[in-house]
């Protein structure tokens, strides 16, 4: 009934998509296996994707290949460019989506891969060759075979859901939960632990009294996340934003005797960045209020989601909470939220390629790897479905440097930090963030895309005319010389000094409160130079101006870690012979094995002293 694959992604979540169809796209032949084939590409907590550094995460799958971008661009309904007001390494792009045609979308371009094929069934185990995969076994008794497997289980392995002192198990409200394959990973000598996320209750915005809340339109001009010309909607909805207060809290707090998380029902870890309700109002008791955003998830749906208000309370106390806030006096729920506990294998077992380190040629990705959030499981869908890949045809792994993405940086925290908790990407967790900025990953990233094969001639056509045009801006720039007749009068109503010499373009737009495109309305021969070009490309030879004294400093540290990366360590490397090493050192060593003195040196519990006793130790 079925041929040999060369890569099966088990589940099709955004891990999922991403990884059948980077493998799909390079040649592979790919069965996609869910145990719902109509919820592909599934949003299943907020609709909506980016937000600080998760923005860069999403334009960075869009320079290297992948699809997260253009879905996104094609079902959005509102978008927002976070952050302007500080500078470009922190702007994150973050759009609100059609949760419907967002999945609908996904599974339009994963059909129209021809190497891609489907299958609904649920996968209750591995099948293995001595240490290296070899298929799954199904819960309908098929044995499938394959030269590779790309786990992406999100939070379906033994999933079980809270709901005050309700318990279910499920991957999902109303959806089944996986057996089967963590029990034979630890068989196998996997270490597991167990995870804990939330949801907040969704509302009918029928019931909602608008004129008590706070308005938040979105952006007038729609960047969107994609390099390519996506179709952006014409007109956006609204979000809002409201309040919880005191009696909101009070309501709550008569719950907690029935908190699953309160009362020890709920083992597994939780989000620190995004706590339930119940969490705030307990860790944050000082305060008096808490933001949430009231946002629609679509264009033709009444539902309402409420960021911010997660939540495992028993339904009737979120219910009656839910009505104190100002606007949903007279609220109607849909369903309550819950939290989902469940199995993940920390990712200090997986090498850089996402492949384990135990069997040779299965691979996990997303939320089995610790990771919260559809960006950072797309991402590592993404890599993870270009290494399956790349290993069954014995080319070189792709692995992304923390000075080349923020993907970079999310692998190589997993691989060497591992995680207690939910991981979640922020700009503060990348040294290099000025190099790493949303504008600039088509610049990063699409040419090495292409040289594996993933990028398409006219994606790496249009990176190479991207730069070769902001090179011929920043000539203009420089060329271009300021009359003070003609710039001064500008300066003075932007309280800016006045010249008292002609000034070079590229000189003048270094001061913070000048931007380029008021140099062009100010100066008519320079608009006359620079009309013709995108928007886009003339933000990017602006930014590279600007920060150009930032940019070359990140670019010099960078030249002097590098060292550190080109050292590599032998696979068969005997740590336990350097009797100088730290106890903990050798041990973390022994356990993740790092591939570069770079790598060791990032691992958790490692002494910059450890380090250099390896590199002497080697150098002997």
């Amino acid at each position: 009934m079925f041929p040999t694959y060369d890569v099966i992604v088990v589940g099709a979540g955004h891990a999922g998509c991403e990884a059948a169809s980077a493998a799909a796209t390079l040649g592979s032949k790919v069965l996609l296996i869910t145990m719902n084939l109509q919820t592909i590409g599934e949003m299943s907590c907020n609709p909506a994707m980016g937000g600080i550094a998760k923005g860069q995460i999403i334009r960075e799958i869009d320079a290297f290949g992948g699809y997260s971008g253009i879905v996104t661009d094609e079902t959005m309904i509102q978008f927002r460019m976070l952050n302007k007001s500080k500078g470009p390494a922190m702007w994150s792009p973050r759009a609100q989506s059609d949760r419907n045609l967002f999945s609908r979308k996904w599974r339009e371009i994963l059909e129209h891969n021809l190497n891609i094929d489907f299958y609904q069934d649920m996968v209750v185990g591995l099948i293995k060759t001595e240490q290296t995969i070899s298929g799954v076994k199904t819960r309908l008794g098929h044995e499938i075979r394959s030269k590779s497997v790309v786990l992406t289980n999100g939070t379906f392995l033994n999933g079980v859901i809270h709901i005050g002192e309700k318990q279910m198990t499920g991957g999902r409200v109303s959806e089944k939960n996986s057996t089967g394959i963590t029990e034979q990973l630890q068989g196998w000598g996997f270490q597991s632990e167990r995870l804990k996320t939330g949801t907040p209750p969704r509302i009918d915005g029928r019931s909602l009294n608008y004129a008590k809340l706070d308005i938040q339109e979105g952006d007038k001009d729609i960047k969107g996340f994609s390099f390519t010309n996506t179709k952006k909607p014409s007109i956006q909805k609204n979000c809002w934003i409201a309040y919880t207060n005191k009696k909101v809290h009070q309501v709550l707090e008569t719950g907690f005797s029935k908190s699953p998380m309160f009362q020890g029902r709920i083992q597994g870890v939780g989000p620190r960045y995004c706590p339930s309700i119940e969490d705030k109002i307990t860790r944050f008791s000082e305060r008096e209020r808490h933001q949430l955003f009231i946002e629609p998830e679509g264009w033709n749906t009444i539902e309402i989601y409420i960021n911010g208000f997660s939540s495992s309370l028993p339904e009737t106390v979120q219910f009656q909470a839910l009505r104190e806030i100002i606007g949903f006096e007279n609220c109607k729920m849909f369903r309550p939220g819950y939290a989902i506990e469940y199995d993940y294998f920390p990712p200090t077992q997986l090498n850089s390629t996402l492949e384990t380190k135990l069997i040779n040629n299965l691979f996990f990705a997303g939320q089995i790897n610790g990771t919260t959030g559809y960006e950072e499981a797309a991402c590592q869908g993404l890599m993870a479905g270009v290494n399956a890949h790349q290993k069954i045809n014995d080319l070189e792994p792709v692995i992304l440097k923390r000075n080349e993405a923020y993907i970079g940086v999310l692998i190589d925290d997993l691989v060497n930090k591992g995680t207690d908790e939910p991981y979640r990407m922020f700009t503060s967790r990348a040294e290099f963030r000025t190099l790493l900025r949303q504008d600039n990953a088509d610049i990063r990233l699409t040419e090495k895309s292409y040289r594996i094969g993933l990028a398409s001639q006219e994606r790496i056509e249009n990176v190479r005319n991207k730069k070769e045009c902001v090179l011929e801006i920043k000539k203009i720039l420089d060329d271009f010389i300021f009359d003070i007749n003609e710039i001064n009068s500008y300066l003075e109503n932007i309280n800016s000094a006045p010249l008292d010499q002609k000034q070079k373009a590229s000189q003048l737009i270094l001061r913070p409160s000048i931007n380029l495109s008021d140099m062009m309305k100010v100066s008519a021969s320079l608009n006359s130079y620079l009309k013709n070009y995108d928007p886009e490309t003339l933000e990017q030879a602006e930014i590279q101006l600007k920060y150009d004294i930032y940019i070359q400093k990140e670019k010099e540290l960078v030249s002097k870690m590098s060292t550190l990366e080109e050292q590599v360590i032998p696979d068969s490397f005997n740590y336990d012979k350097i009797l100088s090493l730290s106890n903990e050192a050798r041990q973390k060593f022994n356990k993740i094995r790092p591939q570069t003195l770079g790598q060791a040196s990032r691992i958790s519990g490692v002494n910059p002293s450890d380090v250099q006793i390896l590199m002497v130790y080697m150098g002997r």
